[in-house]
């Protein structure tokens, strides 16, 4: 079984630009919490994110690859396979929404 891992493009925006695009898209947070609770295939995806179609679902799976976040792995298999996986990138990332989610929690409880 042949697999071919996709990284990110060599020319990437800053991280302020990747955290800005990333936290301003309510199906980009959806996608990543997803994927970050152990989902992993595009139609697991689909089925686990109410309201978001395939293609929005693909564009954000794109856009996340692009930004180094998550890899995409695909299996020479017929059908094709298809994962996506945290990035170490993604994984910092998440950390960081961690902490951004702790704070809102913090700020209503006052």
């Amino acid at each position: 079984m042949k697999t071919r891992r996709i990284h990110r493009a060599a020319a990437t925006p800053s991280v302020h630009r990747i955290v800005e695009d990333i936290i301003g898209c309510k199906w980009s947070l959806a996608v990543l919490a997803q994927v970050r609770a152990g989902v992993l295939r595009p139609g697991a995806l689909e089925q686990a994110i109410p309201g978001i179609s395939a293609k929005v679902l693909n564009e954000r799976l794109k856009k996340l690859t692009r930004y180094g976040i998550l890899e995409r792995t695909s299996y020479a298999e017929i059908p094709p396979r298809v994962e996506y996986r945290l990035s170490a990138f993604g994984a910092q990332l998440g950390a960081i929404l961690d902490q951004i989610t702790a704070l809102e929690l913090q700020r209503t409880r006052q």
